[in-house]
């Protein structure tokens, strides 16, 4: 999917390997958290401003086509 990209990374360096926003330590386990709580983006990105709108709206697009993909 993303991971080590953009907007993704995944490193032993860095939280242990675990999926992280690139360019952050914010853990892309903490945003899926977020929204399954009923929290919305802009909460998320008010409680982690080192993640941008662009790299969440990113992430969940690319995500919702490799589900459809997995579909069709």
């Amino acid at each position: 999917m993303l991971k080590n990209s953009s907007i993704i990374s995944a490193s032993p360096e860095i939280m242990g390997g675990t999926p992280v926003f690139a360019g952050t330590r914010v853990p892309v386990q903490t945003l899926l958290d977020y929204l399954k709580a009923g929290e919305s983006i802009d909460d998320f990105l008010d409680g982690f401003p080192t993640v941008t709108k662009e790299q969440v709206i990113t992430l969940l697009e690319e995500a919702g086509k490799e589900l459809i993909g997995m579909v069709a």
